[in-house]
């Protein structure tokens, strides 16, 4: 399998060709430093970079050097943004469970993260940490994204509260994951969904507070229980995300 690496310039890089095939591209920065000193790419192997945004292109290696890498295009793909997304809302948890959660959801095909701030989180993000502690998680999804050679990484929005979780309901499907729901996951109609965004909400530690799931609810979010056993905030989600995919054919 080739190596994966992003570059956000591939875009541009390849608009100013003549044509895509042949073309050459350079991967810059700490990505062609770690293909070199880490992967020990070389001249002659065969690589592969994307944009984060649906393009990926493979070709040979013609020049290495841990400044650049330079790459003559032998393949060109260009994956749609998929419909309908998959959002997953991660409440902040304590330790590393929140980055564990949203690392793997990221490898299973999350389309987009939002961190929530919820009641019963143990992690607190105030006003100084919220950007730092964004910027962390959208660090960890590029990472996952590139290990799971991905064509688009997904999105990590601001800190979320529990109002602005309550308003994607008027143009989303709100799932909120709720051991004592009555309804199980798998029982969800994929096929009556159309291209509106589902979005799972994943509680912290101590699950969703009353008040929460009321709020939730009254704004049009549905209930879902995922088995018969009480997931961690670290599995829930990409357990909901796995049920997901394969009910809307991704898998």
């Amino acid at each position: 399998m080739a190596h994966f690496y992003l570059d956000d310039s591939l875009a541009a890089q390849l608009a100013g060709a003549d044509a895509p095939l042949g073309a050459i591209v350079r991967l810059t920065g700490p990505d062609a430093r770690h293909a070199v000193t880490v992967s020990r790419v070389r001249p002659g192997e065969h690589l592969r970079l994307g944009d984060g945004a649906g393009l990926i292109v493979e070709g040979e290696v013609v020049e290495s050097s841990a400044q650049e890498v330079v790459l003559r295009v032998e393949h060109v793909e260009r994956a749609p943004e998929p419909s309908p997304r998959i959002v997953l809302v991660q409440a902040l948890a304590k330790g590393d469970r929140d980055e564990l959660a949203i690392q793997a959801a990221t490898e299973l095909g999350v389309d987009a993260i939002v961190p929530w701030q919820a009641a019963r989180s143990v992690s607190r993000w105030d006003a100084a940490k919220a950007e730092k502690g964004r910027a962390r998680w959208a660090t960890i999804v590029r990472e996952a994204s590139k290990q799971a050679i991905r064509p688009r990484v997904p999105e990590v929005a601001p800190l979320a509260t529990t109002a602005a979780i309550a308003r994607l309901a008027a143009s989303a499907t709100v799932l909120v994951l709720d051991p004592l729901a009555e309804h199980p996951l798998t029982a969800l109609d994929a096929g009556a969904l159309g291209d509106r965004d589902v979005v799972l909400v994943v509680g912290p530690e101590g699950g969703v507070a009353p008040e929460e799931l009321a709020a939730l609810v009254a704004a049009g979010a549905r209930g879902m229980r995922l088995g018969r056993t009480v997931l961690r905030t670290s599995t829930a989600g990409p357990a909901a995300i796995a049920v997901l995919s394969a009910a809307l054919g991704r898998w």
